[in-house]
Order: structure tokens, then C-alpha cells, then sequence
């Protein structure tokens, strides 16, 4: 079974419609003990940064997260759920980030307009397990004024375009996060979430 930690912010449930359209074993918990049984983790998030990660706090499941990451186990993070697994973000000063990975969450610098909404295309590095089956020039969904800005550029796994080029996705080892949304990018996405559910081995 994959994870969908449910911490009480937003619509959380469509990553779990998302995977379960594609016949996996996936559903919504806020049981701490339930996450650490699963075979795959997924951590959405919508909204701004510093509520999400008060939420995550208070609802008991930010261990699950460290653990998930520290045993081994697949973990997907998705849109705010990709800036938190950061040390910071400058739309939440003081505020902490889980600090999965190394560096700090932006505002885009754009002449365009904010946030940045719709759908736009890929660069994807080649070898990501994630992005098996896609090429450069994918299209994905995105809503998001803040991205991340990795400490270390060899966790970047795609980027896209908006005035400039955007993370649009890192992986390090078993963990990875998208900047874009999924479970909103129709084949696309779904193979993506279709390439995560294999690394878990989550098939009922």
C-alpha cells in the first residue's frame, strides 16, 4: 500500500484518486503507523509553506517523513510537499523545512505573471527513474510563485522555463518531488505517478 499522508491542509485527495485510477493499492492516512507500514509515502501539499509545515507538525506525522527517507522507503513529494523537504523557504521566514534536502524555496524572479499556472513543458535528465517513459518537451501542470533552489544541483531530476529556468523536480536516491502536480497532468502525469507506484512495488 503507498501513503498519501493526510495532515489536514487542503485537497489532499487527489493523488490518492490519481493512483488509485491507475489500480494501485493507495489511500489517505493520519496514522503515523499505518505510513510506516506502507511500501510507498506521499507527501502532497497546497498552499503556503509555513501553514503546511505547522500542519505536518501538529498532525504527529513529520517522523514518519525522516523515517520513511532513512529506512528506504519510496517517497514522493508533491508541489509544497516538494518545498518542504527543503531547510527553508522565503515565503515563511523562521520557519523551518524538513531539510531533506539541502537549500532554500524562492520566489520566482519573473517578468510574467504570478503565480505560475498551467501547463508547461520539461527538461528532463536522462536515467531518472521517475521520468521513465517521458522526453524533453512533456507538458505538466503547475501552480506554484515559490520553487526551490537545491544546494546541490546534481539532485535537479527536470526544470522547466519561466523566465528563466525553474526546478521543476529533484531525486536523491529512493526520494523524489515535483514542483508540478501529477495527479492534474493527465498520461503524463499518471505515468510518472505509474513509474513511482513501480519503485514501490505497490501493486494490490
Amino acid at each position: 500500500m503507498i501513503a498519501v499522508l493526510d495532515y489536514g491542509i487542503g485537497n489532499l485527495r487527489s493523488a490518492e484518486k490519481a493512483l488509485q485510477h491507475l489500480g494501485v493499492d493507495a489511500a489517505l492516512t493520519t496514522d503515523p503507523e499505518v505510513a510506516r507500514r506502507a511500501a510507498g509515502v506521499v507527501l502532497p501539499g497546497v498552499g503556503a509553506f509555513g501553514r503546511c509545515m505547522e500542519q505536518l507538525r501538529e498532525s504527529g506525522l513529520e517522523p514518519v517523513v525522516h523515517e520513511a527517507v532513512e529506512s528506504g522507503t519510496p517517497f514522493l513529494g508533491i508541489c509544497v510537499g516538494m518545498q518542504m523537504l527543503f531547510d527553508a523557504s522565503e515565503e515563511a521566514p523562521g520557519c523551518k523545512g524538513l531539510g531533506i534536502f539541502a537549500g532554500e524555496v524562492r520566489r520566482l524572479v519573473t517578468t510574467q505573471r504570478l503565480p505560475h499556472m498551467g501547463w508547461n513543458t520539461l527538461t528532463i535528465r536522462h536515467g531518472s527513474i521517475l521520468f521513465d517513459g517521458l522526453s524533453d518537451g512533456s507538458w505538466l501542470y503547475f501552480v506554484h510563485s515559490y520553487a526551490p533552489v537545491p544546494g546541490d544541483e546534481a539532485v535537479i531530476a527536470a526544470t522547466t522555463e519561466y523566465s528563466g529556468p525553474v526546478v521543476a523536480a529533484v531525486e536523491q536516491g529512493h526520494v523524489w518531488a515535483t514542483q508540478f502536480h501529477p495527479e492534474k497532468s493527465a498520461a503524463n502525469g499518471l505515468r510518472l505517478l505509474r513509474n513511482f507506484a513501480d519503485a514501490c512495488n505497490a501493486e494490490p
